[in-house]
């Protein structure tokens, strides 16, 4: 199976404005892939770095005032060799996190996980979220924790992602967040899911199933979604004014599986 992906974004942008990018597929070998970043329709500097979860990073230093454009195509996207886990992680990512709140949810996660462990208690996490939250676009803002989802019990991909990482985390198993792009996603658009740590594997979890799992390709990763947001303003200041995202597989998208272990690639 082979993915093809596209996104594209408008905004404006103030004078001397710099930003940081996570758009691109993380480490899935892909046949073609470009990125350009275009000032008023002149292309402007990317640079490339890697952040401390392993993401491909792009920086835009120094915009001039006016429209910007950015443009990321990666087509042929193969299955990549799934990331090996550490001992390190297994720590980092039980901690809480700028919006996984996971000492508060020690006794909800309990009451959910019921004595399980490892599969059995990610089976339950996300059977849980999945049927105590409706899917709602527009209803949360970027300060939406897991606290806030748990309360409202409504949400998008991110706050479905977040409640789930958050009772994995205090039900003792370690999870992290990661940004896709999913084949199949309705309505398109960037997506984060989570991967939990069992049996020395990164399974990916999705309490939304919005889409199938094993069609997915990683963008990025972290703790949530404050180390996977698509856009950050560095300096200066961007208004977001147009996105458009695509994704498919080829030669057809696959059947998701409730219950099937996957792991990103």
């Amino acid at each position: 199976m082979e993915r093809h992906v596209h996104a594209w974004m408008r905004a404006d942008v103030a004078e001397g404005t710099d930003i940081a990018l996570l758009v691109a597929i993380s480490d899935a070998p892909v046949a073609e892939e470009t990125l350009q970043v275009l000032a008023d329709g002149v292309p402007h500097q990317v640079t490339e770095t890697r952040d401390r979860f392993g993401s491909r990073l792009h920086l835009v230093q120094g915009l001039p005032e006016g429209q910007v454009e950015i443009v990321y195509e990666a087509r042929g996207a193969r299955p990549a060799t799934p990331p090996a886990a550490d001992e390190a992680d297994a720590v980092l990512h039980l901690r809480p996190s700028r919006y996984c709140e996971v000492d508060e949810f020690e006794k909800i996660a309990e009451e959910v996980v019921g004595g399980r462990g490892g599969l059995e208690a990610a089976d339950a996490v996300v059977d849980w979220v999945h049927g105590h939250l409706d899917y709602v676009p527009g209803s949360s803002t970027i300060t939406d924790s897991a606290r806030s989802t748990y309360v409202s019990r409504q949400g998008v991909c991110r706050d479905y992602a977040h409640l789930t990482a958050t009772l994995l985390r205090a039900g003792g198993i370690p999870a992290r967040c990661s940004s896709v792009y999913a084949p199949g996603l309705s309505p398109m658009d960037f997506h984060l899911v989570v991967e939990a740590l069992i049996e020395d594997r990164w399974l990916v979890l999705d309490s939304t199933h919005l889409a199938p799992r094993s069609s997915m390709v990683r963008i990025a990763t972290g703790q949530d979604a404050a180390d996977t947001a698509f856009m950050t303003t560095l300096a200066g200041n961007v208004t977001l004014t147009g996105i458009q995202i695509t994704a498919v597989a080829d030669p057809e998208l696959p059947r998701e599986v409730t219950g099937e272990r996957v792991v990103l690639r």
